[in-house]
C-alpha cells in the first residue's frame, strides 16, 4: 500500500508542477490538503473533505452563511405545519448542470436515496421523515417522531437529479465499504456553483464555474484544481513557491514560519471537530490483541486507565504547538454540552492511578493491542497515535500503530474491522444530536449508531439519547442531553483528546472566508492579480 500511495503522491506533485508551467490564469484556484476526496457520490461517504468538495457541485435544501447560520438554498421557504410535518417551497428556475430543471421529484428521490442501506448519511435522511410531492415546487415531509433539528438535517442531504441517476444506473448510493465502484463515484451532476470537469483519484480533481448557476458569485474564481499531497513539506514548499494558492492543513510545526514568509498569510480559526479514541466494547474477544478469551475494553477500569495515562497537555503544547483545545467531552463544540464545565472537564493525567486501575482489572503487566489510525485525515493524526502509543507503553500496554490513507481507513472502520481507532467528528452542526445518535447509540436500522465503530451498547445511555432526539421542549431536552453525556463520560466509552484548530495558509493575493466547519466556499474566494 505504501508503494502505490507514494507513487500517487509523486504523480500529484508532478501534476501541480505541470499546472504552474502551463501558466494557469489568475482566476484558477490551486489548492491542496493531505488527503483526497473519497468519492463523488454525495451519499456514499459522510466525511468532511468529501462533503466540502461535493458541496461545490451539489446543493442542500438549506445552506450556511459565513457564521454557519441556516439560510435558504434550494428551499426558499419552510414551515412546520404540525409537530410531525414540515413543508418546503423550492427555488424556481434552478437547473442541474446537464440543463434539466430541479423539481420536487428530484427532492423526493434524493431523500429516499440517502435513506438507502448503502448511504453513509441515512441517519440524517431518515430523521427528515417521508417526503411527498405536493406540486412541482412543493414537498411535504411526514415524520414518525418530533425532530428538534429538522432544518439542520435539511442541510445534510445533497439534492441529485432523479433522471441522471436513473440514466446512469446509480439510483442507490455507492457501497463504499464493500469496495463498489459506480458512475456517480467519478462523475457528478448537481445544481451548485461549480461543475466537475475531471476526476483522477489520488492525483487531482478539476472543476469549472457553472455559468448557469442560480446564485450570485461573490468571488472571481473560474476554475479549481484540487491536488491531494500527503507530504507536509511538499505541500508547504508548493505554497511558498507559488505552485499552490492555498493549503487547507498546514502542519503546526510549519505555521510559525509561514506567518513570516513573504507572499504567504495564515488565517486562523478553530474547527468544530473533536478528536477521540474509540475501543471495541462489543466483541467477547478483540480481533487484534494478545488477550485471548475476553475483551479488556469491556472493563470500564481499563478504559479509564488508558484515558488517565494520556498527557493531553503535552500533546497540545509539544505536538500541536498550541493548536488544540483539550476537552473531556466528545462533542464537536462546547455548545453541544451547553458549555457545562463539568461535562467538559478532563479526567486528570495520573499514571499512578492508571496503573492501579489496570492492575485491579487484572492486567498488571498490561497487554498488546493494535490502534488503527489514518495518516492523511486529521492534523498530526499519525503523530498523535504514535505519541499515545508511547504514553500507554508506560502502563505496559504495547500498542501497535497501524496507519493507512483515509480511503482505506474508513472502509476498514465501516466493516468494524478494528479493536481500537482514532476518529475525528465534526461539521457545521454543533447540536449534541449529531453525536448522540450516530456515535453513542447502539447500532440499529435507519443509520442509528452507524459511526459507533466500537459497538458500544449501554441501555441507559441509549434510552436517554433516544428520548433527547425527539423531545420538543428545550429545557427537558437539555436535561436529557446532559444526562446522556454524563453517563458516557462516567463509563469512559471513548477517550477524548482535543478539539483541533485549523489554520489555513494561502498566498497573500487570496481573500477567503474561514468557516468553523472547515468548508472552503469557492464562490466567495477572490484572487487578486
Amino acid at each position: 500500500m505504501k508503494r502505490s500511495w507514494t507513487k500517487a503522491l509523486g504523480v500529484a506533485a508532478a501534476a501541480t508542477s505541470l499546472l504552474l508551467a502551463a501558466g494557469a490564469h489568475a482566476q484558477t484556484l490551486r489548492w491542496a490538503s493531505q488527503g483526497d476526496i473519497q468519492t463523488m457520490d454525495p451519499d456514499s461517504r459522510n466525511e468532511s473533505l468529501t462533503n466540502s468538495l461535493n458541496s461545490q457541485v451539489y446543493e442542500y435544501l438549506t445552506g450556511r452563511d459565513k457564521e454557519l447560520n441556516i439560510v435558504p438554498l434550494l428551499a426558499i421557504e419552510w414551515q412546520q405545519t404540525s409537530p410531525l410535518q414540515w413543508r418546503i417551497k423550492l427555488r424556481p428556475n434552478v437547473k442541474f448542470h446537464d440543463g434539466t430543471p430541479l423539481t420536487a421529484d428530484d427532492v423526493v428521490f434524493s431523500v429516499k436515496r440517502a435513506q438507502e442501506k448503502s448511504s453513509d448519511i441515512k441517519v440524517y435522511a431518515t430523521a427528515m421523515g417521508e417526503p411527498k410531492k405536493i406540486d412541482n415546487l412543493t414537498v411535504e415531509f411526514n415524520l414518525k417522531d418530533v425532530n428538534p433539528i429538522w432544518l439542520e438535517h435539511a442541510n445534510a442531504i445533497f439534492i441529485m437529479s432523479k433522471a441522471w441517476c436513473e440514466k446512469n444506473n446509480v439510483t442507490k448510493p455507492q457501497d463504499f465499504n464493500a469496495g463498489e465502484q459506480s458512475y456517480a463515484a467519478l462523475n457528478a451532476n448537481g445544481t451548485g456553483p461549480f461543475m466537475l470537469v475531471s476526476r483522477q483519484p489520488d492525483v487531482k480533481t478539476v472543476y469549472k464555474r457553472n455559468p448557469n448557476w442560480w446564485g450570485k458569485f461573490e468571488g472571481n474564481v473560474q476554475d479549481v484544481i484540487y491536488t491531494p499531497i500527503k507530504s507536509n513539506s511538499t505541500r508547504v514548499a508548493a505554497l511558498i513557491s507559488g505552485e499552490l494558492d492555498l493549503v487547507l492543513d498546514p502542519p503546526p510545526t510549519d505555521t510559525p514560519r509561514l506567518r513570516n514568509t513573504p507572499g504567504v498569510k495564515v488565517i486562523d480559526g478553530p474547527e468544530n471537530r473533536i478528536i477521540f479514541i474509540g475501543m471495541d466494547q462489543g466483541r467477547d474477544e478483540l480481533l487484534y490483541s494478545s488477550v485471548k478469551g475476553k475483551n479488556p475494553f469491556k472493563d470500564q477500569r481499563v478504559r479509564q486507565a488508558l484515558y488517565q495515562a494520556v498527557d493531553e497537555e503535552s500533546i497540545k503544547t509539544k505536538l500541536m504547538r498550541g493548536q488544540a483545545a483539550p476537552t473531556g467531552a466528545t462533542m464537536v463544540s462546547p455548545k453541544g454540552t451547553y458549555n457545562d464545565p463539568a461535562l467538559e472537564k478532563r479526567l486528570p493525567f495520573d499514571l499512578v492511578a492508571a496503573k492501579k486501575l489496570l492492575t485491579e482489572a487484572g492486567y498488571p503487566e498490561g497487554f498488546e493491542v493494535t490502534l488503527d489510525c489514518p495518516n492523511d485525515r486529521y492534523v498530526n493524526d499519525e503523530e498523535i497515535c504514535k505519541t499515545l502509543a508511547s504514553m500507554w507503553a508506560r502502563l505496559g500496554v504495547k500498542v501497535r500503530v497501524n496507519t493507512m490513507p483515509r480511503s482505506v481507513y474508513f472502509a476498514k472502520l465501516g466493516k468494524l474491522d478494528t479493536s481500537m481507532y482514532m476518529l475525528g467528528w465534526g461539521g457545521s452542526v454543533t447540536d449534541a444530536e449529531v453525536t448522540l445518535t450516530p456515535i453513542y447509540r447502539t447500532r440499529a436500522p435507519g443509520g442509528i449508531g452507524d459511526f459507533n465503530y466500537g459497538q458500544v451498547n449501554n441501555p441507559k445511555m441509549d434510552q436517554l439519547a433516544a428520548q433527547s432526539s425527539k423531545e420538543p421542549d428545550p429545557a427537558k431536552r437539555e436535561k436529557l442531553i446532559k444526562a446522556t453525556i454524563k453517563e458516557h463520560n462516567d463509563q469512559v466509552h471513548h477517550i477524548p483528546l482535543h478539539r483541533q484548530f485549523i489554520p489555513w495558509a494561502t498566498r497573500s493575493n487570496l481573500e477567503v472566508v474561514h468557516r468553523a466547519d472547515n468548508f472552503l466556499e469557492w464562490s466567495w474566494i477572490k484572487i487578486d492579480k
